[in-house]
């Protein structure tokens, strides 16, 4: 009976709220994760980059033309929903690159309360969830940002070095020793944030740290 409801309730769902392909946003099956068009044109290659510390970070796309205007609406025009298949992208990217994919937790880059309040989801954690659930592996918010600042994209490298630090701070030390650690955020640009936050992660005795990300800027 209760399989029977959940069907239900998706079939509801679908029609109020129908899943889109991220890449051109058209109406797809509840299935699939990106239209047959758009498959079609991923690169066959992920982008393998490495932030300061020499930590890899992966990602299945470039920053630029259909990749970053779907990241831009999951991040502002609330579309929650395409956390999904980015996860299903992102996974394929680390399968793809080589890395063991056996991680003992998954977390995300934080986001102060108040701006997550005010976009209304943190899309880091969205995705870091999704990904967790694909690679049967334990999410556990291992870190926190209890101090605002300016929001990155508007900053100079040097400048965005600067401003994270501070902002960040562990959570649940105890389970995060000597574990292997993969860590989600949407975009790497400079790599500021995500050095910032392993660089906690592994003074609070974390093992191998691992980073991956929707899109790499060029």
């Amino acid at each position: 009976m209760k399989y029977k409801l959940k069907g239900l309730y998706e079939f509801v769902l679908n029609s109020f709220f129908p899943v889109r392909c991220p890449y051109c946003d058209i109406v797809i099956d509840p299935q699939r994760y990106a239209c047959g068009e758009c498959s079609k044109n991923f690169p066959e290659i992920p982008i393998t980059t490495y932030i300061e510390g020499g930590i890899r970070c992966v990602a299945p796309f470039l920053y630029k033309d259909s990749y970053a205007e779907a990241v831009k609406r999951f991040k502002f025009n609330s579309r929650a929903q395409y956390a999904k298949a980015f996860a299903f992208a992102l996974v394929n990217a680390l399968g793809s690159s080589g890395v063991d994919l056996n991680f003992d937790y998954i977390t995300c880059v934080p986001m102060h309360k108040e701006q997550r309040i005010k976009r209304g989801y943190n899309q880091s954690q969205l995705l870091a969830r999704h990904c967790a659930e694909l690679m049967q592996t334990v999410y556990i918010d291992a870190l926190e940002k209890f101090r605002q600042n300016q929001v990155q994209h508007t900053l100079s490298g040097a400048e965005r070095r600067k401003n994270v630090k501070g902002v960040y701070r562990a959570l649940n030390k105890e389970k995060l020793k000597d574990k292997r650690v993969l860590i989600i955020d949407d975009i790497v640009t400079t790599g500021s944030t995500l050095a910032e936050c392993t660089k906690i992660l592994s003074k609070s005795g974390c093992g191998e740290i691992c980073c991956a990300v929707v899109c790499c800027a060029e």
